[in-house]
């Protein structure tokens, strides 16, 4: 990912934080949508759920300037995302509806270039996840 990529996705998210609460409610109404056998995974509250992970977007997205203090918590996430029943193959479905999301929730905002950042940007979180998943912890 490149620094203009990096800016980017900042840039952008500092937009989606106003809404978060939509934003989350829409990310994961399409997920279900698109990969119903994902719904299995989620026993919680989703209210609850939605802010979890709009508060770990936040912190990845501030993060992409430190990848050393980055990549290890993405890389313990992915591993505790196997136990919840989480497979390499999900990932795929979740990049999907986040791209959608961000689509639909800055508009004209969201332009060819912002939505290749923000796919370099979650394709390198979600490998590093999936790294992260079948290595040893430490």
């Amino acid at each position: 990912m490149t620094p203009r990529q990096k800016l980017l996705v900042q840039e952008t998210f500092a937009k989606v934080v106003p809404i978060a609460d939509q934003a989350a409610a829409l990310f994961y109404g399409r997920l279900f949508e698109t990969a119903p056998a994902l719904r299995a995974l989620f026993n919680t509250d989703m209210q609850a759920q939605g802010r979890k992970l709009m508060q770990m977007i936040g912190t990845c997205v501030s993060k992409l300037d430190a990848l050393d203090q980055l990549v290890p918590a993405v890389k313990e996430l992915g591993r505790k995302h196997v136990a919840y029943g989480v497979s390499d193959a999900d990932y795929a479905a979740v990049g999907a509806a986040l791209l959608w999301t961000l689509e639909q929730g800055l508009g004209p905002a969201f332009t060819t270039e912002v939505r290749e950042a923000w796919t370099d940007v979650y394709q390198t979180l979600a490998s590093t996840m999936i790294a992260g998943a079948y290595a040893a912890p430490g």
